[in-house]
């Protein structure tokens, strides 16, 4: 594996950042995950548009974008997988071990590994814990997944591939690393940015293709709606089976079918949409 780090592209073994780098020690940065097919990168302005928006949601420099694109372009070429997950990290560099940011340069990362089909269909849980619509970083793409690694152990524990989160105030969120779609009287839904959840790129472009709504949901529509799907970079479009113990009939449904249909077809007609 070829990693890019801070200009250069290095050996996986000689790739390697401060243990004073303000992203490992506080969780100062934020990150992007594209899905690459045959080395390329799938909606990547979109993503790097979104790798700014949460960068200075936490105050770091604009990063720049023509060496993140450089970046993308040379771990890709150096290894060109069929399917792969492709990772931009940028943090906030090295720094004092503290909350308090240095005045060094931030730190750039990218890196590819390869990756598995997703199945059509999944099961998932909803958790206890709830996303902070309130928080200073709601619908940032920060590095501090802890919260996350916690609620997607506990799916595992289940037998589920993910954790659904509430908001604070009872309303429907999101999942761990993706956003969530539900089908209530044969309309599309999907919880508004404005609940907490990250504004996916998978996510605006369901919405797009598919006439999804986004409205302010009850925790509890996953009761009665009559599909749910998730989507993600990874994910594309995945329809749920099964939500804690509740089977959700044939699964994927007709609304969901028609959405997974619409998003592979635009997908593959414009890699940058």
């Amino acid at each position: 594996m070829r990693i890019w780090l801070d200009g250069a592209l290095r050996d996986a073994d000689s790739a390697q950042v401060s243990v004073f780098d303000h992203g490992l020690t506080v969780g100062d940065g934020v990150f992007e995950t594209l899905k690459a097919q045959r080395g390329e990168a799938f909606a990547l302005t979109r993503h790097l548009e979104r790798l700014t928006r949460s960068a200075r949601g936490l105050g770091l420099p604009d990063p720049d974008l023509d060496e993140v694109r450089r970046a993308c372009a040379a771990v890709l070429e150096a290894d060109p997988v069929p399917l792969g997950r492709l990772r931009v990290t940028y943090t906030g560099g090295r720094s004092p071990l503290g909350s308090e940011r240095g005045d060094g340069r931030p730190t750039l990362i990218a890196a590819v590994a390869e990756s598995a089909r997703r199945p059509d269909t999944t099961a998932v849980v909803t958790v206890d814990w709830v996303r902070n619509e309130r928080s200073a970083v709601a619908g940032l793409k920060t590095t501090s997944y802890a919260e996350n690694v916690v609620a997607l152990a506990a799916a595992h524990r289940a037998g589920a591939s993910e954790a659904l989160f509430a908001n604070t105030v009872g309303r429907l969120c999101e999942g761990t690393g993706s956003n969530v779609f539900v089908v209530i009287d044969g309309e599309l839904h999907t919880p508004p940015v404005a609940s907490g959840c990250l504004a996916g790129i998978t996510r605006a472009l369901v919405v797009d293709w598919s006439g999804a709504k986004e409205t302010d949901l009850p925790f509890e529509a996953l009761d009665e709606a009559q599909e749910v799907f998730l989507t993600s970079s990874l994910r594309d479009v995945q329809a749920v089976l099964r939500i804690d113990g509740r089977e959700l009939g044939a699964s994927p449904g007709p609304v969901t079918t028609e959405a997974m249909r619409t998003f592979a077809a635009r997908a593959a007609a414009d890699l940058d949409p």
